[in-house]
């Protein structure tokens, strides 16, 4: 019997947009969120693509002893809240919607002034944040996104988690090619990486996590139960708090150590805010941005030219596979997995 499902890609879209909704979600949330989990397997990214359906499946289930749970039927509040920033409420409901009803005012505001800031709040969060920045930069802006989560990972010299795995993403439009975009967490591995090992039986790699006395440890459930760490030891130790302090304090939102606690045992996604900023070239530079946006080119060369590789080159082959095979694998259990969560 194979132990892998392949799925056209309406079928993988189909999956998550149904499942979504059996679970309650309103339309406008089922689609935006199965748009960028539909996303993550069509570019192979599987700790982001339909496995994320059985972290909310988790996130939706625990209710209490959560404060709040998610709000599948929430309606974002979009705020002009000043000449560069707009507010979004996500009114406790997930993040993606909120992002949508948002981008078309910041992206107004960035083109009027150069550069303009998104703070979406009172929102959880499951997903990449690549899909979010490519899709400002496709706007011709380039665009810089943030966000904690929940207190996994050790800070640099210590054992005991105090920061969230705290992605950065980043976006610079290229007219003629692809944007270039980067997506990473500032731990040494995102935390669905960690899950996706336990699911799979395969042992962490050195250097990613230590277990509840402080170890190193390569034991998937020894990791969950003890903290992540930080790459780049001190280096990712210090972005991670900056992300800490931007999509926390100075948007009005929590920290992954506030985000934990919020959740109470209730192991949903996490809790908290996110900071997005963009950035207009045109304004920057005006008449002479096509000239700044060629020398932008040179960089990129002189990295390719050399054998080099580009961030989100991988995620760009592996789109133009599957859409040139119109199709995407995930692994049987997975898809049984997911089948089950609406059984009965």
């Amino acid at each position: 019997m194979s132990e892998t499902v392949t799925l056209t890609l309406d079928e993988a879209y189909a999956l998550a947009f149904d499942t979504l909704s059996h679970w309650g979600f309103s339309a406008d949330h089922a689609h935006s969120i199965a748009r960028v989990i539909w996303a993550g397997q069509r570019d192979e990214c599987h700790s982001h693509g339909l496995y994320r359906l059985l972290m909310i499946s988790a996130s939706i289930k625990a209710g209490t002893p959560m404060e709040q749970p998610v709000a599948k039927q929430a309606v974002p509040e979009v705020v002009d809240h000043a000449p560069g920033i707009v507010r979004v409420d996500a009114r406790n409901g997930y993040s993606l919607l909120a992002f949508e009803r948002g981008t078309p005012l910041l992206l107004e505001k960035a083109r009027k002034q150069g550069i303009a800031a998104m703070a979406i709040n009172h929102c959880f969060h499951f997903s990449a944040l690549w899909p979010e920045v490519e899709a400002l930069a496709e706007q011709g802006v380039a665009a810089l996104a943030m966000l904690p989560s929940h207190n996994w990972v050790a800070p640099a010299g210590g054992s005991k988690p105090v920061f969230g795995t705290n992605p950065i993403g980043f976006a610079w439009p290229r007219p003629q090619h692809p944007p270039f975009v980067f997506d990473f967490a500032t731990s040494a591995v995102a935390r669905g990486e960690i899950e996706l090992h336990r699911r799979a039986g395969k042992p962490l790699g050195e250097g990613w996590a230590v277990d509840a006395a402080g170890r190193p440890t390569t034991d998937p459930a020894a990791a969950l139960q003890g903290a992540m760490l930080t790459f780049g030891g001190h280096k990712g130790s210090a972005l991670s708090a900056m992300i800490e302090l931007l999509a926390g304090p100075l948007i009005g939102d929590l920290m992954s150590i506030e985000s934990m606690a919020f959740d109470n045992g209730a192991a949903a996604s996490p809790y908290h805010g996110e900071i997005i900023i963009a950035f207009d070239p045109t304004v920057f530079t005006g008449a002479a941005a096509a000239q700044h946006a060629q020398r932008a080119e040179l960089l990129f060369d002189a990295i390719t030219g050399q054998g080099a590789r580009l961030p989100s080159q991988r995620r760009y082959e592996a789109r133009a596979r599957s859409l040139a095979n119109g199709t995407v694998t995930i692994p049987k259990k997975l898809h049984d997995d997911i089948r089950a969560l609406t059984a009965g």
